[in-house]
């Protein structure tokens, strides 16, 4: 009776392994992104955010990085609807305080005036702003950190660490 089975579990994963490739060949980087939350505007004032909080040095800032991408994909899948919400008012509130006090939007604002504003959002009195912000700071440095070229660059990241040295001679003592 076991036999059969495990007879049926082996033919039903050799099915699903065989249907997976027509499954997943229709994936493109256009499907991916139709979800999206942001508007293209958006998404560019979110790219600016990004590179303000961790800007390109010598190394790529996170907006090089395409962090702005992973922060707005990781709450559209990972985060509530309230937390989208909070994405979508927060970077709308901050291109009409940049329009307000610079008389252009915040991706077109400079180095100096984005990151003005962005201390000024942190100071505020405003919870729903603090909370906006913070959720966008963690989001940028787990982006960053966790991109590719800071993992094989600074990182040095090691998909198996502490190697197996199996052929090594041993002295007799």
């Amino acid at each position: 009776m076991e036999r059969r089975v495990a007879l049926k579990s082996m033919a039903m994963a050799v099915g699903a392994m065989a249907g997976l490739p027509a499954w997943a060949s229709g994936w493109s980087k256009s499907t991916l992104e139709k979800g999206t939350l942001l508007t293209a505007d958006q998404s560019k004032i979110l790219t600016g955010m990004v590179e303000t909080i961790i800007p390109k040095t010598d190394t790529p800032g996170a907006g090089e990085l395409g962090v702005g991408g992973f922060v707005q994909k990781m709450v559209t899948d990972c985060y509530d609807s309230k937390a989208q919400a909070s994405l979508k008012s927060g970077i709308s509130n901050l291109d009409e305080q940049s329009i307000q006090r610079f008389g252009k939007s915040f991706a077109d604002a400079g180095k100096d005036q984005r990151m003005e504003l962005l201390q000024d959002m942190g100071k505020g009195s405003d919870a729903g702003q603090k909370a906006f912000l913070g959720m966008v700071k963690n989001l940028t440095i787990q982006g960053y950190m966790s991109s590719e070229y800071v993992m094989t660059n600074l990182t040095h990241y090691e998909m198996i660490p502490a190697r197996y040295h199996g052929c090594v001679p041993v002295k007799k003592g």
